[in-house]
C-alpha cells in the first residue's frame, strides 16, 4: 500500500522503518493486561508491560465515534473541499466520507471535536458512567474531547480499560467498519491470516526511546469475543500489519464471537415427514430435546439430535413438519457439516463464506429471522449440532461474505460464480488460502462485511492499457530482482473512491485514480511492483519498492 500526493514524502520516511525487528502485543482479559513480544532478529527489546506509556495517535476517532453512536450524537457527512492536505484520508474535491468509511480510513476532519460540536461536560459524564469512574488519574487524558490529540501518551493499560468499557452495541456498529481494515484498508491481504477476528483501527505516530525519536505504527481495538487488543512496532501500520500478520494472528488468544442474528430453516423441504419419534413415542407437535428418528414418506429414516432448537408443527395437509431456529454461525457451520467438511480448513473457510453469503442474498426476512429451505435448491443444512470443526471456521469467518455477484456454490460441477467443493479441496492441498479460491471462483466479487458492502471494481481501460503497453520494457529491468514473478495476467486496475492507492496481491488487482501525471504512473507501476515482487525479501519495502518504481517509469518514458 503507498501514499501519494501531499503525503509522499512522509509515506517514504515511514516506510524506511516499516521492518520492525519488535512487534509488541496486548490485551485485557479477566480485569488485566496480558502482554506478548514477537522478535524478528535484532536488539534485546526493552521491558515492556501494562504500564508502558503510548502515544494515542488517531486511535482518538474511535472514542469519539463510539461516543457519538451510543449518545446519538449526529454525524453528518464529511464534504471534501481540496483546501487541506489531511483530505487524503478522507475523500476527494467535491465528494464525501459518511461516518464507517471515515473511521476505516482515519478522516480525522470527520471527527473533529469542533465539528462534531462535542461539549466537555457531557462527554466526562458519558465516561464516567461507562467506567464506574470519573476520567482522572491515569484515565485523565479522556477527560476532554478537544485534548484528544494524536501526540498525547497514555498508560496502555488504561487504554485497554476504555476499550473495554465500550458498549456492545457501539462496539458492534465500530467493529463492522474496522473489519475493513483486513480486507482493502492499510491492512489489505492480512484477512486471509485473521479472517474476521481482527476489528481494530489502525495508527502511525512517534514515541520518544531514550534519546531517540521513533516512528511507531499499529493497531488497537477489540477481537471477534469484544478482548480489547493493541499492537504496535517500529514503522507504519501498513507495513507492521503486512510484515507480522501470520505470527501476530498466531500470538493472540483465541475468541468466539457471539452468535448473532437467527435462521429459521424449513427442514426436509423436498421430502414429506411421516413421523418424528422420540423415546416417548411420536412427536406430533412441541419442541425437540434428546435423539429422534425422523421417517420420511419415501420410508427412508434419519436420526436427529436436538436441544431444543428444532421443533415439530403440523402442515397445512396435516403431516409433521420440522423446523429450526438457529444463530447465523451455527447455520453455517451445519451446511459446512452437511455440504462439505472441516477437514480441510481453506476450503471450509470459503465455503463458510459462500454460505453465508447464499443466505443473505437468498433468505426470507420473516420476524426478524432470515427465512431458509433445507434442500438442494437452496442450501442443506444438517439437523443435528454442528461439530466443533465447522463451528470453529464459522466463527473465524463471523460476518464475511462476498459481494457484487450472485454466489452459488455445487460439490463437483463447475459454473460460473461457482464455487466447486472437489475443486476447492485439490486447490488448497496444493497451499491457496481461503480469499484465493474466493477470488478464483468469484472472480468479479469482492470479500465484505454483513451489512458493509466491500470495494466494487470500476475498471480504469486507460490505466490497463498503459500498464500492459509498459510491461514488456520493464521486463529486462525486472527478471533481475530476486523473487520477481510476473503475475499470470496483468492485474486489473479498479478505480479508488477515497484514501491511498493500494494492491490487493491475493486478487492481482490494484486499487488507484485515473492516470493524469507521472506520480499516477509512478503509483501504477508501485503496486504493480508490490504484486510482482511478493515473494521478493523486500517486497513490502515502500522504500525500496518507490526507488525501483520511479527507474520503471523513467525507462518507460525514455523509450517512447
Amino acid at each position: 500500500m503507498s501514499r501519494r500526493g501531499s503525503v509522499l514524502a512522509l509515506s517514504v520516511l515511514m516506510a524506511a522503518q516499516a521492518s520492525a525487528a519488535t512487534l509488541d502485543v496486548a490485551w485485557r482479559q479477566d480485569g488485566a493486561t496480558r502482554v506478548v513480544q514477537l522478535r524478528d532478529g535484532g536488539a534485546a527489546p526493552r521491558k515492556f508491560d501494562g504500564s508502558r506509556a503510548v502515544p494515542l495517535g488517531s486511535l482518538w476517532k474511535l472514542f469519539v465515534y463510539v461516543y457519538a453512536v451510543d449518545t446519538r450524537t449526529p454525524l453528518p457527512d464529511f464534504r471534501c473541499t481540496g483546501r487541506d492536505p489531511e483530505e487524503v484520508y478522507c475523500c476527494d474535491a467535491g465528494q464525501t466520507v459518511e461516518r464507517d468509511a471515515a473511521l476505516a480510513q482515519s478522516c480525522g476532519l470527520f471527527f473533529a471535536p469542533r465539528r462534531l460540536m462535542l461539549a466537555a461536560p457531557a462527554w466526562r459524564d458519558y465516561w464516567m458512567k461507562r467506567l464506574g469512574a470519573a476520567p482522572a488519574g491515569e484515565l485523565a487524558w479522556l477527560a476532554d474531547p478537544a485534548r484528544l490529540e494524536p501526540g498525547r501518551e497514555v498508560r496502555l493499560d488504561s487504554l485497554l480499560r476504555v476499550l473495554a468499557s465500550v458498549s456492545p452495541a457501539s462496539r458492534a456498529e465500530a467493529e463492522s467498519a474496522l473489519l475493513r481494515v483486513v480486507l482493502d484498508g492499510r491492512g489489505a491481504d492480512t484477512v486471509r491470516w485473521f479472517g474476521s477476528q481482527l476489528r481494530v483501527k489502525t495508527f502511525s505516530w512517534h514515541e520518544r526511546d531514550g534519546a531517540v525519536r521513533q516512528r511507531l505504527g499499529g493497531a488497537a481495538g477489540w477481537l471477534a469475543d469484544g478482548t480489547p487488543v493493541w499492537f504496535a512496532g517500529e514503522g507504519a501500520s501498513a507495513g507492521i500489519l503486512r510484515q507480522w500478520a501470520p505470527r501476530l494472528a498466531a500470538a493472540l488468544p483465541p475468541a468466539r464471537p457471539e452468535d448473532s442474528g437467527c435462521v429459521m430453516v424449513d427442514y426436509f423441504a423436498r421430502y414429506p415427514v411421516r413421523s418424528v419419534r422420540g423415546a416417548d413415542g411420536d412427536v406430533t407437535a412441541g419442541a425437540l430435546n434428546g435423539r429422534h428418528l425422523v421417517t420420511f414418506e419415501n420410508g427412508n429414516s434419519l436420526a436427529v439430535r436436538s436441544g431444543g432448537e428444532l421443533w415439530v408443527e403440523r402442515g397445512s395437509d396435516g403431516r409433521p413438519q420440522v423446523r429450526g431456529r438457529l444463530g447465523v454461525n451455527e447455520y453455517v457451520a451445519r451446511v459446512i457439516d452437511r455440504e462439505g467438511s472441516a477437514r480441510e480448513p481453506e476450503a471450509g473457510k470459503a465455503l463458510a463464506i459462500a454460505a453465508r453469503s447464499y443466505l443473505q442474498q437468498n433468505a426470507r426476512l420473516v420476524a426478524g429471522c432470515q427465512q431458509i429451505a433445507d434442500s438442494s435448491a437452496r442450501q442443506r443444512v444438517s439437523p443435528n449440532p454442528a461439530t466443533p470443526e465447522a463451528l470453529a471456521l464459522a466463527r473465524w469467518t463471523d460476518q464475511l461474505v462476498v459481494d457484487g455477484v450472485s454466489v452459488r456454490y455445487h460439490r463437483d460441477t463447475p459454473a460460473a460464480d461457482t464455487l466447486v467443493w472437489t475443486q476447492a479441496v485439490t486447490q488448497a492441498r496444493q497451499g491457496r488460502r481461503f480469499d484465493e479460491l474466493l477470488a478464483a471462483a468469484y472472480p468479479a466479487g469482492s470479500l465484505a462485511v454483513v451489512g458493509n458492502s466491500g470495494t466494487r471494481c470500476q475498471r480504469l481501460a486507460r490505466n490497463e492499457a498503459w500498464l500492459a503497453a509498459a510491461l514488456p520494457r520493464w521486463r529486462r529491468q525486472l527478471v533481475r530482482e530476486a523473487g520477481y514473478e510476473a503475475p499470470a495476467t496483468p492485474p486489473i486496475v479498479c478505480e479508488l473512491a477515497s484514501g491511498a492507492p493500494y494492491s490487493e496481491q491475493s486478487r492481482n488487482r490494484i486499487f488507484m485514480r485515473p492516470l493524469a501525471t507521472r506520480e499516477d504512473r509512478i503509483t501504477l507501476a508501485h503496486e504493480y511492483l508490490h504484486i510482482g515482487l511478493r515473494q521478493h525479501p523486500r517486497g513490502q519495502d515502500e522504500q525500496y519498492v518507490e526507488r525501483l518504481a520511479r527507474r520503471l517509469v523513467d525507462i518507460n518514458l525514455e523509450t517512447l
